[in-house]
């Protein structure tokens, strides 16, 4: 077998997968069916086109492994698994793959050239993709060796974090916490907002186009995502109640691939007096009007891709150069960040934590809290009380 690459197989007349299908392919052109399988799955339980795109490159990575240790998909055990986690973190990363605005690891191979790495982050991503994997094929009774070779034990530790997410009955439930026994330990970042005066206000001032900043707005004030943003349609917008409407449209896939990641619809209210004046504004002034399609945010000016539906990777890279314009570029200011910002002013200005998740679309408290750790009003009120307590006791 060659070395395995991951190919793209276009499919005009499917709108279903947003006109790619994913499949992995070996050196000599050979798809390997049982990941076709396992890709045609993920897409059919309505995976989002870049979450199966992700899968496709994380198992480049295993076949790679596999054939560097003359294996077979098969063949793989559990004591192969500590082989891979070591081919995972010295891997380079895979040309064309998921790329991120974020810090990398970059080693020299002694002729001068640079060869970035993958993070612990993508290596952790690699080995639950492969796990995934190896539970499709179990279901699908192709592999038949026994346990599951990426081998999941209870996680003691977890019992004992006080803000971990626990069962509906609580203590009483047979559910106990689980992990991975071959794992990446990673650390848990915090989200970082994008500061008002540094980032934000350069930035709305010096937007060009009335698009870009009802985009911007949206995410900022309304803590939508950026694909949310790119997936809403005309008739989403209500001016007069003030709000948005996140869809989920299953059978209306966007044309560039752009989806939310919440597979529940939400109301969105924009009571902030901009966010929708700026909609407005580009709906009535710079929208292209003889163009014939639903979605709100379009290409515009005079080019072939005149009228089309934005997409996702034009919204980042349009973003990442206007901040390295502004000189305020740094790996983690990305147009998600302007959600972190919408989050974090809220929590501080006192919205309540399950409020805050239903407005953020999160399906699970967990994901909520990191915003909560970012400012614990709490925690700076006892530290204020400690710290005069501790003056009086050191006064004279």
């Amino acid at each position: 077998m060659g070395v395995s690459q991951v190919v793209y197989v276009v499919l005009r007349d499917s709108a279903r997968t947003a006109g790619v299908q994913h499949q992995l392919a070996d050196g000599r052109g050979n798809v390997v069916a049982v990941v076709s399988g396992f890709l045609t799955h993920l897409a059919s339980s309505e995976y989002s086109p870049n979450t199966v795109r992700g899968y496709a490159y994380d198992l480049r990575y295993f076949f790679n492994f596999l054939e560097s240790a003359g294996l077979d998909w098969r063949e793989f055990r559990a004591r192969h698994a500590i082989g891979f986690l070591g081919y995972l973190r010295q891997a380079p990363v895979s040309p064309g793959g998921v790329r991120r605005l974020g810090l990398t690891v970059a080693t020299s191979d002694g002729s001068g050239r640079a060869a970035v790495k993958l993070s612990a982050g993508s290596a952790d991503r690699a080995l639950a993709a492969v796990s995934s994997f190896y539970e499709y094929v179990i279901a699908t009774e192709e592999y038949t060796a026994g346990e599951h070779p990426l081998q999941k034990v209870p996680d003691a530790a977890a019992l004992y974090v006080p803000d971990r997410r626990r069962p509906m009955l609580g203590n009483a439930s047979w559910q106990r916490p689980v992990r991975r026994l071959v794992r990446v330990r990673r650390v848990r970042r915090l989200p970082r907002p994008a500061d008002r005066d540094r980032h934000i206000e350069p930035l709305l001032n010096s937007l060009t186009t009335r698009r870009d900043r009802a985009i911007y707005l949206l995410m900022l004030n309304g803590g939508l995502r950026p694909s949310e943003v790119l997936c809403l349609q005309l008739d989403d917008v209500s001016y007069g109640r003030r709000r948005v409407f996140v869809r989920k449209r299953p059978d209306e896939p966007h044309p560039k691939g752009a989806r939310g990641k919440s597979r529940d619809d939400r109301v969105v209210d924009l009571h902030d007096g901009l966010t929708l004046a700026a909609v407005s504004d580009y709906v009535m002034a710079e929208r292209p009007r003889d163009a014939g399609t639903p979605w709100l945010f379009l290409v515009g000016g005079r080019g072939p891709r005149r009228a089309e539906p934005l997409g996702y990777d034009a919204v980042v890279r349009g973003f990442s150069r206007r901040c390295a314009k502004l000189g305020i570029r740094e790996p983690w200011l990305t147009p998600h960040a302007l959600r972190h910002s919408h989050a974090t002013e809220m929590w501080d200005a006192g919205m309540r934590e399950l409020t805050l998740q239903r407005r953020l679309g999160h399906r699970s408290p967990d994901s909520i809290r990191v915003y909560t750790r970012v400012s614990d009003e709490q925690v700076v009120r006892e530290y204020r009380a400690a710290l005069g307590i501790s003056a009086a006791r050191s006064a004279p």
